[in-house]
């Protein structure tokens, strides 16, 4: 007989284990559905221990550099590749922990398998069937497994996985995705990073601090084409001063293997064919959603581009069924699953204020050095909407607390409409903006004007001074420029 709950999430990413908190929260009688490891891909293989990669590649730096805060440090500085990966596996595995632990404290039942919809209110769970990546976190004791389980609402939140060009798929060797790159068994002396998204940059950044000959090939005109034009373009600037060779409007046609190398063939904006030898290859050219095998067609539900389509709600076209996260669509990113996944189980409680999904206003964060994050329209696409803008821009080089910290590089730059003094779009380049964006995006939500913000007091001496000094500089009252 199966057992019935009244919500069935299918994968605990940051969206799926989030989404079943919220719904213990609510009084749902709740379970979670995971088939390789609680925290999906963001906590395990993405977000949080790329970071603490890029923390050590971070020291590394500063460590190489002493003289420019007045220190000695005798002896070279050298990177203990075993130890860097086992401190950024450690750090996953104590948030995996605390993942079974919020569902154990939540009263969440954590069903271990792989789950299928066979029709509406009904899924199956059978044994995984995929290989799990090493090392992996073993199934938290006391879960639940194969079987047939029934409820009222399923939510599937699968997530995503890194995305293959024909002819030239990941191999785990030579051809590497973000899960290779991120447990490297020695470093690469040449490493060649085929797409200059989040994921390509970040590790594009983290293999040139190590010491890497790093080559980057992009497609578009641009580094992190998402990004304002002239965050870009500085971004690009300080990769190749570090080092960085950086290849725009090319891509890789064609990948010859060799013993320990790959041999790739960058077609050129001319058509010039240039082949490129390094010692490892990093596929970054985006992710696609995991709908396979989830039983989507038998019910009907409907896909589009890779990705289930939803309402702002997370609603599909069949009413019990909802998705949310990277499975439904950009922009991919952990904090629009969890705030997708929050939204989507409080409209199904009838949670007075509910509001669908605003995808203006979710902010993006890149953290190769420098630091890169926005939110809200770029210059070029707010022309493009046909609005009266005013623009303001302020130098890291004139803020005391950068120089002060030995990272005067950036700029902070905001976007208002000039009739209403909306702001439409922050975009930041320079130390630990990844911290500082949230403030333009809390102002964003409350729909704060300029003179808002400029009434706003700033403590002194910080980073954050720079947001009011940019908007001041597209009123022009800056102070310190």
């Amino acid at each position: 007989m199966a057992e019935n709950y009244d919500v069935i999430i299918i994968g605990s990413g940051p969206g799926g284990y989030v989404t079943a908190v919220r719904s213990a929260q609510l009084g749902f009688k709740t379970a979670i559905v995971e088939r390789e490891h609680l925290g999906g891909i963001c906590l395990n293989w993405g977000c949080i221990p790329t970071k603490a990669l890029l923390r050590s590649a971070e020291i590394k730096h500063y460590a190489e550099h002493p003289g420019a805060y007045g220190l000695k440090i005798d002896g070279k500085v050298t990177a203990d590749v075993k130890a860097v990966v086992e401190r950024s596996r450690g750090v996953s595995a104590r948030l995996n922990g605390g993942v079974g632990f919020l569902m154990k404290k939540n009263k969440v039942d954590v069903i271990w398998g792989e789950a299928k919809l066979t029709k509406p209110g009904e899924i199956v769970v059978s044994k995984t069937s995929k290989k799990p990546m090493e090392p992996q976190h073993p199934a938290p004791k006391g879960t639940k497994g194969e079987g047939t389980y029934t409820a009222k609402h399923i939510i599937v939140a699968t997530g995503a996985r890194p995305r293959a060009l024909p002819g030239i798929e990941p191999d785990g060797k030579l051809i590497w995705t973000y899960f290779e790159a991120m447990v490297p068994k020695e470093m690469p002396k040449s490493l060649l990073v085929m797409g200059s998204g989040a994921i390509g940059i970040e590790f594009a950044s983290f293999y040139r601090t190590m010491g890497a000959e790093v080559t980057v090939v992009e497609l578009m005109p641009a580094v992190m084409p998402v990004e304002d034009a002239e965050v870009s373009k500085f971004a690009q600037k300080q990769f190749e001063k570090q080092g960085m060779k950086i290849i725009l409007e090319a891509k890789v046609t064609k990948v010859e293997k060799g013993a320990n190398s790959v041999t790739a063939h960058v077609e050129m904006k001319d058509g010039k064919v240039e082949k490129i030898t390094a010692d490892r290859m990093i596929s970054a050219v985006g992710v696609q959603g995991n709908i396979e095998n989830l039983g989507l067609e038998t019910l009907g539900i409907k896909t589009d581009r890779g990705c289930v389509v939803v309402d702002g709600y997370g609603r599909t076209n069949v009413p019990g069924v909802y998705a949310i996260g990277d499975v439904a669509g950009p922009p991919m990113l952990a904090h629009k699953a969890e705030h997708e996944g929050v939204i989507c189980i409080e409209k199904i409680a009838n949670v007075p204020g509910v509001h669908g999904l605003d995808k203006s206003k979710i902010p993006g964060c890149t953290y190769c050095n420098p630091q890169v994050a926005s939110v809200g329209l770029t210059e070029a696409k707010a022309k493009a909407e046909g609005k009266d803008i005013r623009v303001g821009r302020f130098q890291f080089a004139a803020n005391g607390k950068a120089i002060a910290l030995g990272e005067d590089q950036g700029f902070i730059k905001t976007i208002f409409d000039k009739k209403t003094g909306q702001l439409l779009g922050a975009h930041m380049v320079g130390a630990e903006v990844t911290e500082l964006i949230q403030g333009f995006v809390v102002a964003m939500n409350l729909e704060t004007t300029e003179e808002e913000l400029m009434h706003t007091v700033f403590p002194h001496p910080t980073l954050s001074e720079m947001m009011k000094e940019s908007v001041l500089d597209a009123y022009g009252r800056a102070l310190n420029a």
